[in-house]
């Protein structure tokens, strides 16, 4: 099982819930399973073409997944997967 955390503005998707469970065995796989658990959520995240927007940021175990196989990045039981959605800031 893969623990998911939400952040605050997806979680009326999730019924409020700051943390999911999911299983997969890549990024792209967990997307798809949670929208299907959570209706509108892979919405959220991607574009019309299934591509991660660009404010959205998916950790695994704490690394960026930019630097590793983007949605190809495999997954594997006990990982920690955290949404972070960018935020803009400046004076």
């Amino acid at each position: 099982m893969i623990k998911v955390r939400i952040p605050t503005p997806l979680r009326p998707l999730t019924k409020n819930q700051g943390e999911v469970e999911a299983t997969a065995g890549s990024i792209a796989e967990m997307i798809e399973n949670l929208n299907a658990a959570h209706p509108g959520l892979k919405d959220r995240l991607c574009d019309d073409k299934g591509e991660l927007r660009r404010f959205v940021n998916i950790y695994v175990n704490e690394e960026d997944i930019r630097f590793l196989k983007g949605k190809d990045t495999s997954l594997k039981d006990g990982d920690e997967v955290s949404i972070v959605p960018a935020i803009a800031g400046g004076n």
